[in-house]
Parts: C-alpha cells; sequence; structure tokens
C-alpha cells in the first residue's frame, strides 16, 4: 500500500494546482448527491463505495471526476475491466458506473509510482448512459483541457446538451406564441437577449427590474450598446429590428414574463453557447421557430445541418490564412464552423485570433431581419466585430467592396429558388466567385437539379461556369440531408477553383456521400446517433483530398457543362458486396407476394437444385440495352380499372413492395415475362410473370434471349443494387436505363452466362416458390 500512496501524490499534487476551478476529495464528498449514488457502490456489491479521488468542479456542476490509483503498472486495467479491486480502470469505471446515474463523470484509471512510468487512461461516461467512451490521452490535464478539449466536444454530450435545448425551444415557441410574439420576431428576441446578456450591468440588473416594460427598452439598450461598442456596421437596421420589443405587449402585460424568459435564456441557451462553441445557435433557433409557421420554405431558407458547415471548411482546407466569403450568410453557419477551424489552427495565439475574428470573415445577408441574426451569432461568440453586410449581394458597389477584401475562401448555401423569377442557385455560386482572389477555392451546396441540368437556364450557369472557373469536385448528399428543416430537396456540394477557365481534358472527382451515419429520431430529427459521423467524415475527405475512386463511394470523369455532374451517373457498383443473401432476399420477397396475393397456398423456404459458389471475380459489364429492348408501358387510369370486373391482373404501380403491384383487375394492356422499372423515383425493378396494367412511370425491360423466372429473379436482384443511382432529384428515366450497364456471370463465348444464372437460383432457398 504504501507505494500506491506515491500514485495518490502524483494525482493529489496534480489537481491541487488547480484549486480555483475544483475541489478534490477523497474517499467521500461533502455533497449529499454523491454520498447517496456511493452507498451501494462497493467494488465487493456488498455496501458504500470509497473511491480514491472526487473531483468536482466550482463551475460545471453537471461534470465530476473519479480516478483510481494502483502502484503497479501492469495492475492498470484488466482485458474485460471487470476486477474492479485490482485495477486502476477497473475501479473508476466501476464508480463512474454508480456516479453516473447523477452526473456525467470522468473516469480517470492511474498506475505508476513516478511521473516518468505513470500511465493515466480517461474514459467518460454521461449520465444515465449505459456505456464509457476512452477519451483524451494518456497523461493528467488541466480541468480547462478536460471541459474544452474533449468534454465539451463529445458527440454524445453534444446531442444530449442539443436534444435538451431543442426542448427548451419547443417549449419556449409555444411560451412566446401564447404571448402573441410573431414568428419572425421570435429569434430576434433571443438574439437581443442573448447580446444584452454580454453586457455585465444588465446581467446584474436585469432581475431586479419590475417594470417589464422598462425591461424591454433595457434590453434593447444593452444589446444596441453592445453591438455598438464593437463597432458594428448597420446599427440603424438592428435598431429597427429589435425595435418591436417595448412594444410587444404579450411580454410587457404581465409583470415576470418577459423577465422569466430572460432568466431562461440565461441559464439554458447561454450555457449551451459556452459549452458548445461556434455552433449557430440562433440559425437553429429561427428555423425551429418559422417550422410551425410553414415559412421557411416559401422563402428560401435552408438551415445547413452544423456537421455539413463543418465539413465545408474541411473540404476548403480552411486554415489561419484564409479569408472566408459567404455571400448567402444566412444566420452565420459558415462562417462560425470557418472561424472554429482557423482558431484551432491558431493554437492558442491570441494575436492570430484577433486578427481571423476582426478580418478575415466577411458575409453578406439580403434580408434585414436574418441578417440582425447574423450580426447577433457572429458577435455572442466572439468574433470582436461583425463583418456581415445587410444588401443585395449582386449590387454592384457590395461586389467591389468584397473583392477588396481579397477572400480566399467561399462558403455558400444560396436560397433554394421556389418562385419562377427567383434567381438560379447557382447565379449565386457564380457571385461567390467573382469576389474571389484567383485560384480561391469556393464551396456550395445546391439542389442536384442544378447538377443534372442539360438544357435550360441551370445548363446555361453551368456553362457559363466552367467557361470562368474549374470544376474541381461534385459530392452527392443524403437525400434527407435537410429533414430538420422540413425542406426535402436533394442536394450536392459543389467545388470549384475561381478564374482558372476548366481544362478539357481535366477529370472532376465525384462522390457518392449519401451516408452520413445520421438516423432520424421522432425528436431531435436527423442524428449522429450511432456516432458515425467523424468516421464517416474521414473517409469521404480522405477520397476527394487524394481524388481516390472507390466503387460505389467515388470516381473521377472527366466533364463538360452538357453532362450530369453527379457520381449516380458514372460510379461503378461495388460488386465485391454481392452476397447470396442479396439473391435470397429477392427470392423471399417475390415468394411473399405470390403468397400474399393468393397465387400460392403457402411459401416455402427450400431450394429447388443444389447451392453453387457465387464469385463475381470474373463477372463482365453488360449495357442494358445488349440485353433489353427497353420501353415505356401504356399508362391505364386507375378509375377506369376500378370501373371493369373481375380481378386476375396485376396493375403494376410505382410503388417499391408487393412486387410493385397495387391490385388486380380484369384490364391486361402489357405482356407478361418481362421485367418493370419504377421511373419516377427509385428505379424498383420487379419481374412481371403474367399479363398486367401499369400506372405511368413504369418501364418495360424485354428480354432479347429465353428468360425464365430463375433468371428473372437473378436479374432483379442485381438491377436492383443500382437504386442508389436513382432519387427524386435523378430519376430512373429510359434514357438513363439505356446509358446503364451491369455485370453479370459471362459465358465461354463473352455472353451473359444465363444457364449459370438458372442453375445458382435454383439452388438458393425459397427458389422451390418459382417452380
Amino acid at each position: 500500500m504504501a507505494n500506491e500512496r506515491k500514485t495518490e501524490e502524483i494525482a493529489r499534487q496534480h489537481f491541487q494546482k488547480f484549486g480555483d476551478e475544483v475541489t478534490v476529495e477523497e474517499q467521500s464528498s461533502d455533497s449529499p448527491q454523491i454520498n447517496k449514488l456511493l452507498q451501494s457502490a462497493s467494488k465487493d456489491g456488498r455496501g458504500r463505495g470509497y473511491p480514491d479521488f472526487l473531483i468536482s468542479f466550482k463551475e460545471k456542476f453537471d461534470l465530476l471526476i473519479v480516478a483510481e490509483c494502483k502502484a503497479d503498472p501492469q495492475k492498470h486495467q484488466s482485458p474485460q475491466r471487470d476486477q474492479y479491486k485490482d485495477f486502476a480502470v477497473d475501479g473508476a469505471l466501476h464508480y463512474a458506473s454508480h456516479l453516473s446515474k447523477g452526473f456525467d463523470v470522468l473516469a480517470i484509471g492511474i498506475s505508476g509510482t513516478n511521473e516518468r512510468e505513470v500511465k493515466v487512461s480517461h474514459f467518460l461516461q454521461l449520465r444515465n448512459q449505459s456505456e464509457a467512451s476512452e477519451i483524451f490521452g494518456d497523461v493528467l490535464l488541466s480541468p480547462t483541457d478536460y471541459i474544452a478539449g474533449g468534454y465539451s466536444q463529445d458527440p454524445i454530450k453534444y446531442q444530449q446538451d442539443d436534444e435538451a435545448l431543442q426542448n427548451f425551444i419547443r417549449d419556449l415557441n409555444v411560451r412566446l406564441h401564447s404571448n402573441k410574439v410573431a414568428e419572425s420576431n421570435r429569434s430576434l428576441l433571443i438574439s437581443a437577449i442573448l447580446l444584452a446578456l454580454e453586457q455585465q450591468f444588465f446581467k446584474n440588473a436585469y432581475a431586479s427590474e419590475g417594470d417589464p416594460t422598462r425591461l424591454a427598452k433595457m434590453i434593447v439598450n444593452a444589446a444596441q450598446a453592445q453591438l455598438e461598442d464593437a463597432s458594428v456596421g448597420g446599427l440603424s437596421i438592428l435598431a429597427q429590428q429589435f425595435g418591436f420589443l417595448p412594444t410587444a405587449t404579450g411580454l410587457t402585460a404581465k409583470t415576470n414574463e418577459l423577465k422569466e424568459i430572460v432568466q431562461h435564456i440565461d441559464t439554458e441557451v447561454t450555457s449551451f453557447i459556452k459549452n458548445h462553441k461556434y455552433r449557430d445557435v440562433l440559425g437553429n433557433l429561427y428555423v425551429e421557430f418559422l417550422k410551425y409557421a410553414n415559412s421557411d420554405k416559401s422563402l428560401g431558407i435552408v438551415l445547413t445541418p452544423p456537421h455539413i458547415t463543418e465539413l465545408f471548411a474541411d473540404l476548403a482546407q480552411v486554415n489561419t490564412q484564409s479569408i472566408v466569403y459567404d455571400n448567402c450568410a444566412g444566420t452565420g453557419g459558415f462562417l462560425i464552423s470557418a472561424m472554429k477551424r482557423m482558431i484551432e489552427n491558431a493554437h492558442g495565439s491570441m494575436e492570430t485570433e484577433k486578427r481571423i475574428k476582426q478580418s478575415q470573415l466577411f458575409g453578406v445577408e439580403f434580408q434585414a431581419h436574418i441578417y440582425a441574426l447574423a450580426v447577433s451569432n457572429m458577435y455572442i461568440h466572439q468574433d470582436g466585430k461583425s463583418n456581415i453586410y445587410c444588401g443585395d449581394c449582386f449590387d454592384e458597389d457590395i461586389i467591389r467592396e468584397m473583392r477588396k477584401k481579397t477572400p480566399t475562401v467561399g462558403l455558400l448555401n444560396p436560397p433554394y429558388k421556389a418562385e419562377n423569377n427567383d434567381r438560379e442557385e447557382l447565379d449565386f455560386v457564380l457571385n461567390n466567385l467573382e469576389c474571389l482572389t484567383h485560384g480561391a477555392t469556393c464551396v456550395a451546396i445546391v439542389p442536384m437539379s442544378c447538377a443534372l441540368a442539360t438544357k435550360g437556364p441551370k445548363a446555361l450557369l453551368k456553362e457559363k461556369l466552367m467557361k470562368n472557373h474549374t470544376l474541381e469536385a461534385v459530392c452527392s448528399m443524403p437525400n434527407e440531408l435537410f429533414f430538420n428543416s422540413k425542406v426535402s430537396v436533394v442536394s450536392c456540394i459543389v467545388i470549384f477553383t475561381a478564374h482558372r477557365p476548366h481544362p478539357p481534358n481535366k477529370e472532376v472527382f465525384l462522390g457518392y456521400f449519401k451516408d452520413d451515419g445520421f438516423e432520424k429520431k421522432k425528436v431531435g430529427g436527423r442524428t449522429d446517433a450511432s456516432r458515425q459521423w467523424l468516421k464517416k467524415k474521414q473517409a469521404w475527405l480522405d477520397l476527394y483530398i487524394n481524388r481516390k475512386a472507390k466503387p460505389g463511394m467515388s470516381v473521377n470523369v472527366g466533364l463538360t457543362h452538357k453532362d450530369e455532374w453527379a457520381a449516380e451517373a458514372y460510379m461503378e457498383t461495388d460488386y465485391t458486396l454481392v452476397s447470396d443473401d442479396l439473391f435470397e432476399d429477392a427470392l423471399h420477397e417475390y415468394a411473399t407476394y405470390l403468397f400474399r396475393n393468393r397465387a400460392r397456398r403457402s411459401v416455402s423456404d427450400k431450394s429447388c437444385g443444389d447451392p453453387i459458389a457465387l464469385n463475381t471475380e470474373r463477372w463482365k459489364w453488360f449495357y442494358l440495352t445488349e440485353l433489353f429492348d427497353i420501353t415505356g408501358s401504356k399508362t391505364t387510369p386507375i378509375r377506369d380499372l376500378e370501373l371493369a370486373g373481375a380481378r386476375k391482373y396485376p396493375y403494376v404501380t410505382t410503388q417499391a413492395t408487393n412486387n410493385g403491384v397495387d391490385g388486380f383487375y380484369s384490364i391486361a394492356t402489357e405482356d407478361g415475362g418481362v421485367l418493370t422499372l419504377d421511373s419516377a423515383v427509385l428505379g424498383y425493378c420487379a419481374y412481371q410473370k403474367d399479363p398486367f396494367s401499369a400506372s405511368d412511370h413504369v418501364e418495360k425491360l424485354i428480354p432479347k434471349f429465353e428468360m425464365n423466372a430463375y433468371i428473372a429473379l437473378f436479374l432483379v436482384a442485381i438491377l436492383n443494387i443500382e437504386q442508389y443511382r436513382y432519387n427524386y432529384g435523378r430519376k430512373c428515366s429510359q434514357t438513363r436505363l439505356k446509358a446503364s450497364k451491369i455485370k453479370l456471370p459471362v459465358a465461354e463465348r463473352g455472353t451473359p452466362d444465363y444457364a449459370y444464372m438458372e442453375k445458382y437460383i435454383k439452388g438458393q432457398p425459397f427458389s422451390a416458390n418459382l417452380e
């Protein structure tokens, strides 16, 4: 035990150096809550637990450090981390599992008796979470580093805090609605309060103000004073936007209503901003409030999710020397993420940080109320002096002014076109590029329709872009990226190098970046619940930076303005992922269709042949036009079918279930023995053995070979792995089908090996249902 005291002394001396930030306790605590959680935490399960160290933060009450020490470095951690009495890490994690019922817990295992050999491991277990994740490195850090360097940046912690903030926003929205505060003013109210709370006099005085009208005026005056002190331009615009508050009778008619709202914002929102720097908080507020007014879509406003604004900074390789410009600044999300990346690269240099905040971030926003939010947003993130301009980015004076700033990086999410007379999204990309220096990088996120256009205004803009600038990359984004904004637009990221005409022989990197790891939740929308994003992002960046072509992920293609700018059009399907399960699923789905529609009395999981091996290495590419005649089907309105009599023939629609069939009717307009494809959305393929009728957007693949059910199901399985190429932005049209190809087994003469396909399918489970 004497040696273990040396280990404890190393920990003690380290944390006692930070007595102004933390309270260091040993074995027990003065906190009744901590002691209660330790009542049943003994390592043998028989009573109270006594950790070596309990370290509380003086200004971070929800975080607790528990540390366990062992003298022998070989007793640092057991393989399963379940030997609590004998190993340092195991013991620390054991106590963390109990303490996490009331706190976020940083569990630290420490072993060794001198500074040179000491081993340190850190694990973060958040409140009410069952698992702890390893974090930090192998040395003891300062309390500030623990909070800023990892705890506040932890994805799960951010997710928890963000969900709590969203719940607060929803409740606040209901409260403001009941107080008759207009939706468009609600975010302005929050921004004014946040700015006012930056002024120490207001922060100290607001709680004692009993007159709500005077409090409203105090908020506006304090907010304006803060911005005036920062020499922010456009103060008259800001004063006008904040001016509604003193006359908001719904807030000033009740004695404590406005004061309570200020108190709640001071507690909930300011703490979030403090814990999670460089997040577009006001943007989130704005979109959340407008969801209920159903106004964001009509204004073309789409909030770019924070993980994508941060991705932009990575794609543009933003650094301390970058000068960043967003001509569609919105609430400032891109500028905030760029600032975050630049300050991280400053490595603590206050002089560099000051320069970045004051003279390397510029934006233009047209709508005055959003401009006010952007200015407030930048200010509360301590940018020192906001360089956001209120005006039209196409105004010649603004263009000249922005050119003087010599921006080296352009980042933007343009307003999405809602009316015919609205500007095209690519107009804003061109405008941004006009303001950048020669060789600068522009990264924009636009609707996929911009990249796919081969005629019309969008195609003309593509031509103009390539005539003056180099298209470096186009990356397809997740289909529901803007789910949280309640906007269903399929988007892509385009990356240009400014003022260098696109070389005719240059290949463009096309990324298929559809899977960001986010999941849809009933509460909170799309979130990184499984903590997949950082790994996904690194994989995307590796492909882009190194211009790697990877089947199923990316491709490099020579393009012109007349071509589709999308990986889906050119990328090779990754056939290494083709497995027996793919064909079994296709057979099971078809057998279920037969049973459901009474074509079979039961479903068998038996095969009707012997299994044979699947090996795709020697398969060959075939264009669909080599295998099929590709035509449309006759559209039969459902009302015509409903008037008919006996239900005999399937009615094939664009649905991707039940073999595409939506009922049976007496009319058949098409011959059977073909494959059908949904050309409206996904490109879902099905085998139609019998004659059928069809809705619109149903295409036919008529075989040029002798096709039976076994060969058909083999081809159905293969064609359905091509669905990734199609979405609402890029439909499975006949034109695209005729340019498509698939890989198939090859016979000796180089033709498709249909005999192998039939034999292989007969050897799969559920194939007996085709007999």
